[in-house]
């Protein structure tokens, strides 16, 4: 194993000095949030923080994500890190001074924190350049949430010719503020959508055997495709299908023809991901054949799990520990069930992602609002971290990773 390279008081008193400039720019961002893949207003904010940085730029037609390049003296390695900029589709209520001014959008999964540590990284290390040894890749990538941005933007080329090595960091509210966390393998699920659509006979409510009701098939589906998931898959590679979605009929006394419902698939290997697809077509149909029915079902495929690479996971923790001491790192005994378009990344690139706790000062992390919440707040004192992990996890993997 190499010596572990990295310049503790430099870069914790950069992120230290960088916090202001980082709380601000993510205020900015969180009060005027964008969703999607088209998130110029906070290109522009990013554009600006990092004006007057000896950076490149690359751009693609497909989103408004940019690469900012930071090239030092040597040409040793290319790292990249990477920080998404795209909000979710609600309506905050958290009270905040700085709360969303967009109606029907909201940082409620700590993008903006993510952009402005980056940024942060960005000029702290671009302050370090003459010391580099290699290339470090900024990526500010928009729709994460749902649009597969990180696809888009490999499509766009703008990864190429692919770094050696990659990381990002994703704060989370429900985890103890500062400490870093990661495991090695699946860290997040893949997930895909499912739409499933009954087609039966409509009818008269009181002369049911003259109709063919698709909604009693639809409720049987729905209790087969649980049942399938603990007979059919294997417990030590976890599945979940969730159907949250039921519609079917008009008013109360027509059997209608048709029962929809819509839901996720959530799995942790690439295998069982393909057998499950089969099983619910499988079931879906062969109980709607079952009772003179038809159905149709649809499978729209999400992110891939993302799977970190245990030599990047394993240099996280010392990082991580050489910066912030033993009680600053945790290793994450299980995957967590959620998903992350930066899987896309991890399927081109040796990397890892970690996540940075920033649960609410004052708040318990194991039951304050959790990503995902209209409620959702953070500790911002963690973006210190943040930035100082960043600009370590940089200088580490290019003078100390072992590939």
């Amino acid at each position: 194993m190499n010596a572990l390279t990295v310049d503790r008081d430099t870069w914790t008193a950069a992120g230290e000095a960088l916090l202001p400039g980082a709380v601000a720019l993510r205020r900015a961002i969180h009060a005027d949030p964008e969703v999607g893949l088209d998130t110029p207003r906070t290109r522009e904010k990013v554009m600006a923080a990092l004006a007057g940085l000896p950076l490149e730029y690359r751009e693609g037609p497909s989103t408004s994500g940019v690469m900012a390049i930071l090239r030092g003296p040597g040409n040793g390695r290319t790292v990249l890190l990477r920080g998404d900029m795209d909000a979710l589709p609600l309506m905050e209520d958290t009270g905040l001074p700085f709360a969303s001014q967009v109606d029907g959008a909201m940082h409620a999964c700590g993008h903006d924190t993510h952009v402005a540590m980056l940024a942060g990284a960005a000029r702290a290390l671009c302050d370090r350049r003459d010391q580099l040894t290699g290339t470090v890749m900024f990526m500010f990538q928009p729709g994460e949430e749902g649009h597969h941005g990180a696809r888009f933007m490999i499509e766009d080329s703008l990864l190429d010719p692919a770094p050696d090595a990659a990381f990002a960091l994703h704060i989370s509210p429900n985890m103890p503020a500062g400490v870093v966390a990661s495991r090695a393998g699946p860290l997040l699920a893949a997930s895909d959508k499912l739409r499933i659509r009954v087609k039966g006979q409509g009818g008269h409510a009181s002369m049911p055997h003259d109709a063919v009701d698709p909604v009693p098939i639809a409720c049987e589906i729905v209790l087969a495709l649980q049942t399938m998931i603990t007979r059919r898959t294997a417990v030590f590679d976890p599945t979940v299908i969730t159907i949250a979605r039921v519609e079917a009929g008009t008013t109360d006394n027509v059997i209608p023809e048709y029962a929809r419902l819509w839901g996720t698939l959530r799995t942790l290997s690439e295998r069982n991901r393909q057998l499950v697809h089969h099983n619910i077509e499988s079931v879906a149909t062969g109980i709607a054949a079952a009772h003179g029915a038809a159905a149709e079902v649809e499978i729209e495929h999400g992110f891939p799990v993302t799977v970190c690479d245990a030599r990047v996971v394993d240099l996280t923790e010392r990082v991580a520990k050489e910066l912030f001491g033993e009680a600053g790192w945790y290793r994450m005994p299980n995957p967590m069930m959620g998903a992350e378009d930066f899987s896309y990344v991890l399927q081109k690139v040796t990397g890892a992602m970690a996540f940075l706790g920033a649960a609410p000062e004052g708040g318990d992390y194991r039951t304050c609002c959790a990503l995902h919440s209209n409620r959702m707040v953070l500790d911002e004192r963690v973006m210190a971290r943040g930035i100082t992990m960043h600009c370590a996890m940089a200088e580490a993997m290019l003078n100390g990773l072992e590939l």
